[in-house]
């Protein structure tokens, strides 16, 4: 019987979005990733979360290949926790009781919550203090994910002067550009990197796909979806309006990706185009949807270790079902519908 390991591997490359602590389900599904010895990982792109998940990935990959990426993924969201204890954000005691996540009945919550909708963090954080920045820079050693040679990186900002996404490549990763990723402007300041502010890359690319299909050489990509494309019921209270909108926005370049891929694709089979030019793609998604629907926005600034647990858990759960049911068709077709996601 043949062993995996002597098995040609089949080339992937991964898109991971963001979204809070909700990355801790993303952590879940790279776990199952990595243990997977029929699969190599050619390159990952990421914003905010996902951009934090992918340069540990890196980092822990070059310690210590696949195994050092699980592990360094695991220190990394212990080391969010850990930190969190000291945070006011934390569940109420009724919520604790009935087992909810989200944070919607939380004092420092709503106040913050409030404060973000009157002042800037301009006002309140005049000296921009940002303690993310020295938690990246003790937990990550950057240098070594610039020389990371088993994957390539590409994380995602937005350009505050044009409102364009910038995709910073694996040599140019700093703790400046993974906290731009994240930043969102109601809560940080922007982030200056050469001159230019930056905002959360959600709002231009998230996560980004083209510098998967235009850089490297596998033609298939899992989107790990965090954020809900769609909806069950319009939302009427005006905190699910708002988590509704940020939704939107966060998914909106994401389906004109899919758009672009899915009508490039479809002139690829007609013979319309070049196959030496354009590549056609293979869409793959593992997503939360089915296991976090109760989840809304607020339970993204719950970072308590057990809660992390709960969606590593779902997230390592639902990628290994995906891989019972999908691994097959990797390398010949892709397993997202893309005409019925973007029509």
């Amino acid at each position: 019987m043949t062993k995996p390991s002597q098995v040609e591997k089949k080339r992937v490359n991964l898109a991971l979005q963001g979204g809070g602590a909700h990355g801790a389900f993303t952590w879940g599904v790279l776990d199952r990733l990595f243990a997977e010895e029929r699969l190599a990982i050619e390159a990952i792109s990421g914003t905010s979360a996902g951009a934090m998940n992918a340069v540990v990935s890196a980092d822990g990959m070059m310690k210590g290949g696949a195994a050092g990426a699980r592990e360094a993924l695991r220190n990394f969201w212990r080391s969010v926790s850990n930190i969190a204890l000291a945070s006011p954000l934390k569940r109420s005691w009724v919520d604790v009781l009935t087992g909810n996540w989200n944070l919607d009945h939380s004092a420092a919550y709503l106040f913050f919550d409030f404060m973000s909708r009157v002042a800037s963090p301009y006002d309140v954080n005049p000296v921009n203090i940002n303690p993310l920045r020295d938690f990246l820079v003790d937990t990550i050693n950057f240098e070594r994910v610039r020389c990371c040679t088993q994957m390539q990186l590409f994380v995602a900002a937005t350009s505050v002067q044009t409102g364009r996404v910038r995709i910073f490549d694996r040599s140019e990763l700093t703790a400046d550009v993974v906290m731009a990723s994240a930043c969102l402007p109601l809560l940080f300041q922007a982030v200056s990197i050469e001159g230019q502010d930056y905002w959360d890359g959600g709002y231009s690319g998230n996560p980004p796909l083209y510098p998967l299909a235009y850089r490297c050489t596998a033609g298939d990509v899992i989107i790990v979806q965090i954020n809900p494309l769609g909806c069950q019921e319009t939302p009427t209270a005006a905190r699910e309006i708002l988590n509704r909108i940020n939704e939107i926005t966060f998914n909106s370049n994401l389906l004109n990706e899919l758009r672009a891929i899915e009508f490039v694709g479809r002139l690829l089979d007609e013979g319309s185009l070049d196959p030496k030019r354009y590549k056609k793609m293979r869409i793959h998604t593992i997503s939360a949807e089915n296991g976090m629907g109760d989840l809304n926005a607020s339970s993204k600034l719950n970072a308590e270790w057990d809660f992390l647990i709960h969606l590593f858990e779902i997230g390592r759960r639902v990628a290994d079902k995906w891989l019972i049911e999908n691994f097959d068709r990797i390398g010949h077709r892709s397993t997202l519908d893309l005409r019925s996601v973007i029509h």
